[in-house]
């Protein structure tokens, strides 16, 4: 028994769902050859815009964003490395070189899976940034010799004048197969002098959008993942598509939508161009004002206005 199987997504998928979905994959291939894999465009990062105090956001691909906000260098769930785990490939190099990137001063970690905790990539900054992970993660990152916060779901912290809330998400954890649920996983609130920012982590849909949307107050930059939802019958527990996401959006009250959770890593059966023309097409029949949706290019920057 996994210490949050209570907490963890419904239906849980197992090993004969698996097997399912492998026997379905192999029969698709017969049927014919799968569409290309396109990885998202590919943008410059503004790098002085990056180094400045001023409130910013970049895509630097997948779940990955550098969030500047109250002069701070925050960084969720990121992941610079070639390979998850040595095998899943990426379609496309990190939004802007590590080397480039600002001495990060938090970095928040949703859960342990490896397309969101990727050790080679925590390594590099070592002990420098102070490391907010949900309970049950701060085993992984004893080796760095940093400073590790623990959180449960909606405990917060104040760290450097930003107050960072760990909020629910609907998903599951395990890093090596045997530990499933043993490590709680779940979204960030970033509250800041120029705004809130909300990362949601994985997660499938679920009515705690309202909830977090009511913790929050108003939430300015909803990061929310719109990719890695096929087949429908697996991944829904888990994970949302783009009208999934879009409905959470709408729960949040959230002022802008920004994409991510896609065109990086192949994870999923989804042609992978499929989830921003899936959401493009949702947003317009709702028609809801174009300048509130940020579907970013690998690397894109914005200020945060």
């Amino acid at each position: 028994m996994g210490r949050f199987d209570d907490r963890a997504s419904q239906p849980g998928r197992g090993l004969r769902d698996l097997l399912r979905w492998r026997q379905e994959r192999r029969a698709a291939r017969r049927a014919g050859p799968p569409p290309p894999d396109v990885p998202a465009p590919r943008a410059e990062a503004d790098l002085e815009l990056l180094r400045s105090p001023r409130a910013s956001l970049t895509w630097v691909g997948h779940a990955s964003f550098a969030l500047r906000l109250g002069g701070k260098l925050v960084l969720f769930d990121p992941v610079w490395s070639e390979r998850l785990g040595g095998l899943v490939r990426r379609l496309a190099p990190p939004g802007l070189p590590l080397d480039a990137l600002p001495p990060p001063d938090l970095v928040l970690v949703s859960h342990d899976h490896w397309d969101h905790l990727d050790l080679p990539t925590l390594r590099r900054f070592g002990k420098r940034p102070t490391y907010v992970v949900p309970l049950g993660n701060e085993r992984f990152l004893r080796g760095l010799g940093a400073r590790v916060i623990e959180l449960d779901w909606w405990q917060k912290v104040q760290e450097g004048g930003l107050e960072l809330t760990l909020v629910p998400a609907r998903h599951w954890s395990s890093r090596m197969g045997w530990d499933r649920n043993d490590a709680l996983w779940g979204g960030f609130l970033v509250r800041g002098p120029e705004g809130t920012a909300y990362h949601a982590g994985d997660t499938g849909f679920f009515e705690g959008f309202v909830a977090i949307g009511r913790q929050a107050g108003p939430i300015d930059w909803a990061m929310l993942p719109i990719g890695a939802y096929a087949p429908r019958w697996f991944m829904e527990p888990q994970h949302m598509d783009p009208v999934d996401a879009g409905q959470a959006f709408e729960l949040l009250l959230a002022k802008r939508f920004v994409a991510m959770h896609w065109g990086t890593f192949k994870l999923t059966d989804e042609p992978t161009s499929e989830p921003p023309e899936r959401l493009r097409a949702w947003w317009k029949e709702q028609r809801l004002a174009e300048e509130r949706l940020w579907i970013p290019a690998i690397g894109e920057s914005r200020p945060l206005d």
